[in-house]
């Protein structure tokens, strides 16, 4: 279950990081030239760099994962990843928590909970 939590984890900081950094860099820019150019620039920053090894990190823990469990057990869990960034976006950046948005999350959350029930 640690193989997991750990995919979560970094999957959820990777995201995180990502929105939080590519916020404070402004609009991308029209053409293509600059647009490749701004985004190759991004990778300098610490911070986003971090969220790619984050990733990078996730994928590790996820193939360790697959070893120990069974793909319809655990794949299930990556559903709670959406329901973590939602709510640390609404905390850590400022994003609004809309009725729609909660209503979706309790339906994720509870489908999570159908399925881990129907899985032997």
């Amino acid at each position: 279950m640690k193989y997991i939590f750990f995919t979560l984890l970094f999957t959820v900081y990777g995201q995180l990081v990502l929105k939080w950094q590519i916020s404070k860099s402004g609009e991308l820019p029209l053409d293509w030239i600059n647009k490749l150019k701004f985004l190759l620039l991004q990778l300098l920053n610490p911070w986003i760099f971090s969220g790619f090894v984050s990733a990078f990190l996730a994928s590790l823990f996820w193939m360790a994962a697959m070893t120990k469990f069974r793909l319809s057990y655990a794949y299930p869990f990556m559903s709670l990843a959406f329901v973590l960034v939602m709510l640390f976006s609404v905390m850590f950046l400022g994003e609004t928590l809309t009725s729609g948005k909660s209503i979706g999350t309790a339906l994720v959350v509870t489908g999570l909970v159908v399925l881990s029930r129907s899985i032997n």
